[in-house]
């Protein structure tokens, strides 16, 4: 297994902005440190391509109501 990356959609996001959108969440069997706090896809899957790990979505649960 060469490690996987795990990211998610940032919650403030708006389409169409500028702004990087995606927030690692966690990382798998790769050395790795991380000092950016949002990131754009296509630097995510640059990161993944150098390391050899694969990128997973992680999915939203449903809101909660308070």
């Amino acid at each position: 297994m060469a490690g996987t990356i795990f990211y998610r959609e940032r919650k403030k996001f708006v389409d169409g902005s500028k702004n990087p959108r995606f927030l690692i969440g966690a990382v798998a069997d790769v050395n790795l440190k991380v000092y950016g706090k949002h990131m754009r896809m296509s630097e995510l899957k640059q990161i993944a391509e150098a390391l050899g790990a694969d990128l997973v979505q992680l999915k939203r649960g449903p809101k909660h109501c308070a």
